[in-house]
């Protein structure tokens, strides 16, 4: 399932993903992939990802219809 969430919330910051990549430490395609929904984050990642967008995990990795 793509992560919107987390693409609206980086663009709302008018950042792009390899601005975000490296201020987690992950590479730029690591994100995508998240976004993407191509990859699972652990948790330390979506923590990390959380601080640097001011976001709780609720709001970005939270799946609604789970």
């Amino acid at each position: 399932m793509k992560n919107l969430r987390l693409k609206s919330s980086r663009a709302a910051l008018d950042m792009s993903q390899d601005e975000l990549a490296k201020a987690v430490g992950v590479s730029r395609q690591t994100i995508s992939s998240i976004e993407k929904g191509d990859y699972n984050p652990t948790i330390n990642l979506c923590i990390k990802i959380c601080k640097v967008l001011g976001k709780t995990l609720d709001e970005l990795f939270w799946d609604e219809e789970a």
